[in-house]
C-alpha cells in the first residue's frame, strides 16, 4: 500500500472541507481533482477524495466492500455506533430490513395519492410571489414547500412547521452559525417529538404517511419506536433540506442561463427531464462516507482496509468522461442524464420519486405564472460540505 507521505492530491485535497469553497464556486477545484488526482489523499482528516463518476459508482454498488456503517460523513471518521443512527448508516443484512419495512411508505400509489395535496401547497406559494419586484425565492417558496410536504405525510400540525425548519437546519453540519448546545437541544426535541408521534399513530392509527409506517409489518417483523423514529429523523431533515436546495438551486441556474427558461416555456413537456438537469446541476447531497472493508483498489489506486472514502456526488455530476464537453453547462433538454444526486445501489434515496414530484410540479405552476426570471440580488450559499444549501436568493419574476 502506497505510504501515507506520499499518496495522491494531498495539496488539492485539503481545502475540500473549507467553508468558503462550498459558499462561493467549488467546481473548478473539483473539476482539477478529476483531472489530476481523481482519488486524493486528505492529510489531516484521513480520507481518500473520490471525484470521479466511474469511482463514486463502483463503490455505491459494491456495498460489501464499502460500508456505511462506519460513518457516512467525515466529522464520524472513527465513531463507533452501538447502533445506526440512521438508515444510511446501515449496512446489508439489516439495512436489507430496514428497507423491506419502509418501503410500502413510498411506494408510487402513495406518492401519486399526495401529488394533489402538493400540487395545491405548490399553487398557492407561487401565486403569492409577487411579480415585478424581487423575492427571496427560498423563504417565499423553496423553504416552505418540502416542510408542508414533509408535515402533510407525518401529520404534523401547521403550527409546528416552524420547529420542522429549525430541527433540519440543526441536523446539518454547517448550515447555521448556531452554537452547538444550539443544536443539540434542537435535535433532542425532535427525537422527543417523533418518538412520541411514532408510539401515538401506533395507539391510534390516522390517515398519514406516519401510521402507515408505524404499522407496516412483514412477517411478522416490525421496526420498533425507536427504529421508525431514527428513520423519521432521516426522512424529516433529508426529505427537508435537499428538496429544498434541489429548488432553490435549480430556479437560480433558470434565472442566470434564462434562455433555458425560454426553452421551457416552449418546450413544457420537458419539465421532468429538465429536474433531473436540476438534481445533477445542484447536487443538493454533496458527499458522503464509506469505508473499505478489506483491502481493495478504487480507479486503480490502492486503498486499505479500514480506510475512509468520500464520494464527491458534486464532482461527479459535473464529469466530463460521463457527461461531455458541456458537462459544465445547465441544459434542460440532456438526456441522458445519468447523475448520482440520489447515490446509487442499496441506498439509492427513498424519497427520489417524492422529490422529483415537488420540482416538477414548482416548474409546471411557475410555468403558468412568470414568462422569465432573474437574479435581483447576491446568492448567498451556506458554507456546509454536506449539503449544497442556498440562504438567500432573491429573484424577480415577470409575467406570463
Amino acid at each position: 500500500m502506497t505510504g501515507a507521505t506520499d499518496r495522491p492530491g494531498g495539496e488539492l485535497a485539503s481545502g475540500l472541507l473549507d467553508p468558503e469553497l462550498w459558499s462561493t464556486y467549488p467546481y473548478p477545484l473539483l473539476a482539477r481533482l478529476r483531472a489530476e488526482a481523481p482519488m486524493a489523499w486528505h492529510r489531516e482528516r484521513g480520507f481518500w477524495a473520490v471525484s470521479r463518476h466511474a469511482d463514486v459508482l463502483a463503490i455505491e454498488t459494491d456495498a460489501a466492500t464499502f460500508c456505511a456503517g462506519k460513518g457516512i460523513l467525515v466529522d464520524e471518521i472513527g465513531t463507533t455506533f452501538e447502533a445506526p443512527p440512521t438508515i444510511l448508516h446501515a449496512d446489508p443484512p439489516l439495512h436489507t430490513r430496514y428497507r423491506r419495512l419502509v418501503q410500502p411508505g413510498f411506494r408510487p400509489s402513495v406518492i401519486r395519492a399526495l401529488e394533489p395535496a402538493v400540487r395545491a401547497r405548490a399553487r398557492t406559494l407561487v401565486e403569492r410571489l409577487p411579480l415585478g419586484e424581487a423575492v427571496d425565492i427560498l423563504t417565499e417558496l423553496a423553504v416552505p414547500l418540502p416542510i408542508q410536504v414533509i408535515a402533510e405525510m407525518l401529520g404534523v400540525d401547521e403550527a409546528e412547521w416552524g420547529r420542522i425548519h429549525e430541527w433540519s437546519e440543526a441536523a446539518i453540519p454547517g448550515a447555521t452559525d448556531w452554537p452547538a448546545e444550539r443544536r443539540q437541544q434542537l435535535l433532542g426535541e425532535m427525537v422527543t417529538y417523533l418518538v412520541t408521534a411514532t408510539a401515538q399513530r401506533r395507539a391510534e392509527p390516522r390517515s398519514d404517511v406516519l401510521s402507515e409506517l408505524a404499522l407496516a409489518s412483514l412477517d411478522g417483523d416490525q421496526l420498533s419506536d425507536t427504529e421508525l423514529a431514527m428513520f423519521l429523523v432521516q426522512l424529516l431533515v433529508a426529505g427537508n433540506e435537499t428538496t429544498r436546495n434541489l429548488i432553490a438551486g435549480g430556479l437560480v441556474a433558470f434565472a442566470e442561463q434564462p434562455d433555458q427558461w425560454e426553452r421551457l416555456t416552449a418546450q413544457p413537456d420537458l419539465v421532468p427531464i429538465a429536474v433531473e438537469e436540476m438534481l445533477r446541476w445542484t447536487s443538493p447531497v454533496i458527499c458522503f462516507l464509506r469505508t473499505a472493508t478489506r483491502d481493495t483498489e478504487v480507479g486503480n489506486q490502492p486503498v486499505a482496509e479500514g480506510e475512509p472514502l468520500l464520494m464527491l456526488f458534486a464532482s461527479a455530476n459535473r464529469d466530463e468522461e460521463v457527461f461531455g464537453p458541456s458537462a459544465a453547462r445547465f441544459d434542460i433538454g440532456r438526456d441522458p442524464n445519468p447523475h448520482l444526486a440520489f447515490g446509487f445501489g442499496n441506498h439509492f434515496c427513498l424519497g427520489a420519486a417524492l422529490a422529483r414530484m415537488e420540482a416538477r410540479l414548482v416548474l409546471e405552476e411557475l410555468l403558468a405564472r412568470a414568462d422569465r426570471f432573474e437574479v435581483a440580488g447576491p446568492v448567498e450559499r451556506t458554507g456546509s460540505s454536506v449539503i449544497a444549501g442556498i440562504r438567500h436568493a432573491a429573484l424577480r419574476l415577470h409575467p406570463a
